[in-house]
């Protein structure tokens, strides 16, 4: 074979290449979004870049890891030397973080111990928005709180024994009862939606909450007098559900039934 026809073959090989690479490409634009065929590379293969890639499950897992760790780290340590007595440092030391990453999690240690409450509150509201709406108030409120307090603490000790603590701990416990007084108009708008009425010309959704809110603490008050340790027969949260219901079946019936029974 001469040189002449070497290079002629050479040059065919090229083309034939070249004439294959650009169908490839042709196929893969047609199959791929214009975002990912923009991002398609020389070589066919398609590039991310890392921004663009979707969230990593494990990351998350892994947040909420760190997340629960301080929370038990806190707790084992409130327990021990008390709340007052327990500094962030220590709490980071346990878990081997850094204080940075602690305040990533939680503005302050009274926002650690009350993030049971925060959740406690959300799961409620988000319960009572699921209950049926021909569901009387009371008894919306009621089984909402059943929902709720059985999702939240999920039979995990830690949530019951966090509400043994800020009831033990008077600086706690002025925080949750400024917690319940600034966020308790969640409840009163959730109820008065339900029923259709005003609640700032209607009395009624906000002597349903507080009431409400009397049964829970009348409860939760039976369950710590009764002193059983978490884990414990009656000492998890079907005993404080067992007592909730105890006093609301007591409730007369003068706020029982729907307001507008003619609506439905």
């Amino acid at each position: 074979m001469s040189a002449n026809d070497t290079w002629q073959v050479m040059l065919y090989d090229i083309l034939w290449r070249m004439t294959l690479h650009a169908c490839i490409l042709a196929v893969m634009q047609e199959v791929l979004t214009p975002q990912e065929a923009s991002e398609t590379g020389a070589g066919g293969r398609l590039y991310r870049s890392a921004a663009d890639q979707p969230a990593a499950p494990r990351r998350e897992r892994k947040k909420q890891q760190t997340r629960d760790a301080l929370i038990h780290a806190a707790l084992e340590l409130f327990e021990a030397k008390g709340y007052e007595h327990t500094a962030v440092r220590e709490i980071t030391d346990m878990v081997d973080v850094s204080e940075r990453t602690f305040f990533r999690y939680f503005a302050s240690k009274e926002d650690l111990a009350l993030s049971f409450v925060q959740d406690g509150a959300d799961a409620l509201v988000e319960a009572l928005a699921a209950r049926p709406p021909g569901e009387e108030p009371l008894t919306a409120l009621g089984n909402a709180f059943r929902d709720s307090l059985r999702r939240v603490s999920g039979g995990n000790e830690i949530y019951l024994s966090a509400l043994k603590l800020i009831e033990s701990t008077p600086a706690l416990l002025a925080a949750h009862l400024r917690y319940v007084r600034d966020h308790g108009e969640t409840i009163v708008r959730a109820i008065a939606a339900r029923e259709g009425v005003d609640p700032d010309t209607d009395p009624r959704p906000r002597i349903i909450a507080a009431l409400f809110a009397g049964l829970v603490s009348l409860a939760n008050r039976d369950w710590q007098a009764a002193g059983k340790g978490v884990g414990e027969v009656g000492g998890d949260a079907e005993a404080m559900l067992a007592a909730f219901d105890t006093y609301a079946g007591q409730v007369g019936p003068g706020l029982f039934g729907h307001w507008n029974a003619g609506d439905r």
